[in-house]
């Protein structure tokens, strides 16, 4: 049996999946990867903390976008 909220993921996905634009979607996504792993290494260079954070916190919701759209 699958839960309520796996369903709703698979709806999600599939919806992601209908859409024209995924593979574009995933291309910025990868862009905007690539330029947020680059501030936060130049947050660790300049130990700025606060830096550091930011950009973790923008990672981790980069990356639960484009899992999205890869499943």
């Amino acid at each position: 049996m699958i839960g309520k909220g796996v369903r709703t993921k698979m709806k999600k996905t599939a919806n992601s999946l209908k859409r024209p634009d995924g593979d574009k979607r995933m291309a910025v996504l990868r862009l905007e990867l690539d330029y947020e792993l680059a501030t936060l290494y130049e947050a660790m260079m300049e130990n700025d903390e606060e830096k550091k954070k930011e950009c973790k916190r923008r990672l981790e919701k980069l990356r639960q976008e484009l899992m999205r759209l890869q499943v």
